[in-house]
């Protein structure tokens, strides 16, 4: 049976990654009646000295903001503040671009959401379409679709389990059995040495870690004029927990699309090279 040509996970976090600031910076806090730095001021408060996992906090917060402001937070709420949400340079473009790369060299190219931003955000931003899964944080709605408590909450540890559904082919964010079912490596559709994974700080490290340890590839992005950013992807490339660090800028010929480009480019020598070991005894042995 032949091998089917090669698939190619990118895999984004998305603050800073692919958007300039955190999502909720454009238009929710604004509506709520807080700037950017006094919602996450209250957010990042411990009341009375409590332990509080910031995921769970800033979500928690956002309902409660919502409803001191009368908003009601609905699913189609949340999709509109999502529209305003600003997007790096190249972005829009880029999905388009990449995709026609690797079809001219016989590679699929598949892209993820892995954030601990807010899924409904994203699914309302201009790109939410050019994902094939979006894994983040979601909340829970009543019957009337009012969102009234978190339904998934991912923190930075958490990401890492979407790695591994992604290379199971697992879609299903509630997943605790398949993901945990043993497969070997050749019977995964996207192997970890076929992932790329773009993140810009030290809260994808373990994700980056992951990727990069099963011979995939991380990237540190970093945003001109962000001196912090920059020496946070020089830092995670001095500790080698990434294997580039680009500029955020996904136009053709920048950084990002000269690096992605080239390790579609090996994926695909690798894969013709194992095509070739598979026909023993013609070429050697497997």
């Amino acid at each position: 049976m032949a091998r089917k040509k090669p698939t190619v996970a990118l895999i984004y976090d998305f603050d800073g990654t692919l958007s300039p600031g955190n999502m909720q910076e454009f238009g929710f806090i604004q509506a709520i009646g807080k700037t950017p730095r006094e919602f996450w001021e209250l957010s990042n408060r411990n009341p009375d000295g409590q332990q509080v996992n910031h995921i769970l906090s800033y979500m928690k917060l956002m309902i409660e903001e919502a409803r001191k402001a009368g908003i009601e937070l609905t699913r189609e709420s949340f999709k509109s503040f999502g529209r305003n949400i600003e997007l790096l340079n190249g972005v829009r473009e880029w999905f388009a671009l990449i995709n026609d790369y690797g079809k001219r060299q016989g590679v699929t190219v598949e892209h993820y959401i892995n954030s601990s931003g807010q899924a409904e955000l994203i699914e309302g931003s201009p790109i939410a379409h050019e994902f094939k899964k979006i894994f983040a944080c979601s909340f829970w709605y009543d019957d009337n679709g009012t969102a009234v408590w978190p339904a998934v909450a991912v923190d930075y540890t958490g990401k890492t389990q979407f790695l591994f559904k992604i290379a199971k082919g697992i879609m299903d964010i509630s997943d605790n059995k398949k993901v945990n079912e043993s497969r070997r490596e050749e019977e995964k559709p996207i192997p970890f040495p076929n992932m790329i994974y773009f993140g810009d700080g030290e809260t994808d490290v373990p994700c980056m870690k992951i990727v990069k340890m099963f011979g995939g590839n991380a990237i540190a992005v970093w945003q001109e004029g962000n001196a912090k950013q920059h020496r946070t992807a020089l830092k995670l490339l001095r500790q080698d927990r990434v294997n580039f660090i680009c500029k955020a800028d996904y136009s053709v010929g920048g950084e990002i699309y000269n690096v992605v480009t080239a390790i579609i480019d090996k994926i695909k020598a690798d894969d013709q090279l194992e095509k070739l070991r598979s026909q023993k005894g013609k070429y050697g042995k497997k």
